[in-house]
This record gives structure tokens, C-alpha cells and sequence, in this order.
């Protein structure tokens, strides 16, 4: 083993393409055609409906040039529906489409099992102290972020 193989930010690089991949295995076997940044902006929707494109970016900490192509492509597959926004006829309101509910309906206890094939190697109170202390270090270093979290106060 070499150095960068012990670095946080090897090993946190490292992690997401095993999350990622379990997503993906996933959702294929479903037959679904779903990403990790999809989900989380469907959740996004279902919790917050009628937001705009820069505070869904914000509630899932992506940012703001590509949030456009995630709705773009959720919006074709008929699952998010954009609506001039009553209070600034510049901006589009997000909301759900059926389908969309539908879908998270369908994927949500599936993403939520998954969550445990994710960290597969720890043992349940160990999952829960890697959560706990991912947690503190991502809040930590948010506003270092090129996309930050932002969430309702």
C-alpha cells in the first residue's frame, strides 16, 4: 500500500465510487434509470415543493450551473414539472409530477437498504460512529465547498 491510499481523501474518493455503484447496480436491477443526484433532488422536490433550481442546487449541495441538466433530464423523464414562479415571473417553481412521487415511493426503501451494503465492512455501532463523524467533518468544511450545503433555517 502506498501513501495516498491511507488519505481521507483517497479513501472518501474511494467510497463514493462504491456508493455510487451500488446506486446504480440498484436501480438498474429495478429497471430504473435513476442517479444518486436525481434521487436526492427528488427527495429535495417531495420535502420542499415549488422551489427554484438554486435552492434545490443548495439542498443537495450541487451546483448551480449543472442543477440545470439533473432537472433538465428529470423533467424528460416526466417526473419533475417546472412552473413560472407566481412571486418572480423570471424563475421556475419545481414540483413533483406523480410519477415523480411514484418513483420515490418505489426507490426510497430501496436506497434506504442499500445504505448498509454501502458500508458493508462495519459493524452496526461502527455505521453509525462513520455517519456521526462524517457528518461533523462535511459540516465542518461546508463553506469550503464549490457547492455548498444550504438548508432552511
Amino acid at each position: 500500500m502506498t501513501l495516498f491510499h491511507t488519505m481521507p481523501g483517497h479513501l472518501i474518493r474511494r467510497l463514493n465510487q462504491i456508493a455510487v455503484s451500488i446506486f446504480q447496480d440498484r436501480m438498474q436491477a429495478l429497471g430504473l434509470d435513476l442517479t444518486p443526484v436525481q434521487f436526492a433532488a427528488l427527495v429535495s422536490l417531495r420535502d420542499n415543493p415549488g422551489i427554484d433550481q438554486a435552492t434545490l442546487a443548495g439542498f443537495i449541495a450541487h451546483d448551480r450551473v449543472t442543477i440545470g441538466g439533473v432537472v433538465d433530464r428529470l423533467q424528460a423523464k416526466a417526473l419533475v414539472a417546472r412552473t413560472v414562479n407566481e412571486n418572480d415571473r423570471r424563475s421556475r417553481s419545481l414540483v413533483l409530477t406523480a410519477a415523480g412521487a411514484e418513483m420515490l415511493d418505489r426507490v426510497l426503501p430501496e436506497v434506504t437498504a442499500l445504505q448498509d451494503e454501502i458500508l458493508c465492512g462495519l459493524a452496526p455501532e461502527e455505521r453509525d460512529a462513520f455517519v456521526a463523524l462524517a457528518s461533523k467533518a462535511t459540516e465542518a468544511a461546508n463553506d469550503r465547498s464549490r457547492a455548498p450545503l444550504r438548508v432552511k433555517d
